[in-house]
């Protein structure tokens, strides 16, 4: 043995708006709380903390802005008028041969696949129906923005392997245990 320390896997979960990633990492990370080898990083995100929202650290633009020129993040990305950061500890994690999952715009992928090694992309996905039905309860877009979203979820493509679909229309409880098959698999 060299002695060398196998780099752990990032795990991107992607997917619209609606299809429950947030319920899926919550579900994972209560599951894999024991097992030390796998970590859940908050983002830092410019919106407020409200009780439906993923737990995440709630900074200012301002406050973003600085961190990100201090590259403070391993990756970072506007959408939707926030802007979203992974914090820069991951990469220290991921060197040290643990796993990392987080939540991240499907923009990002190509820029996490050239930094970072391996990368697994989960893609969550839930029909038409189940997307509108869940942005709705959500209420935080108007009509024709839930429209948007859901339209722009069927048409942007992911950027190659390794990916796992994981369709989160039926029970939360099947797809959870879809997404901990996936995890589990990591070397």
């Amino acid at each position: 043995m060299s002695g060398e320390t196998k780099a752990g896997t990032l795990f991107l979960v992607a997917g619209p708006s609606g299809a429950g990633k947030d319920s899926l990492l919550g579900r994972a990370a209560a599951a894999l709380r024991h097992e030390p080898r796998f970590h859940f990083p908050r983002r830092s995100i410019t919106r407020p903390q409200a009780a439906e929202d993923e737990p995440h650290i709630s900074i200012s633009e301002a406050e973003f802005t600085r961190l990100e020129r201090q590259n403070r993040f391993a990756l970072s990305w506007r959408a939707h008028g926030l802007a979203y950061g992974v914090p820069a500890s991951i990469t220290g994690l991921l060197a040290d041969g643990q796993h990392v999952i987080v939540n991240v715009s499907r923009g990002v992928i190509i820029e996490a696949r050239q930094r970072y090694g391996p990368v697994h992309v989960i893609y969550v996905s839930a029909s038409q129906a189940a997307l509108r039905q869940r942005l709705v309860r959500r209420g935080r877009e108007s009509a024709a923005d839930r429209e948007a979203r859901i339209a722009r979820a069927l048409a942007y493509p992911l950027p190659g392997p390794p990916i796992s679909v994981i369709d989160n229309s039926g029970a939360l409880e099947d797809a959870a245990e879809h997404f901990l098959r996936v995890l589990r698999k990591a070397p």
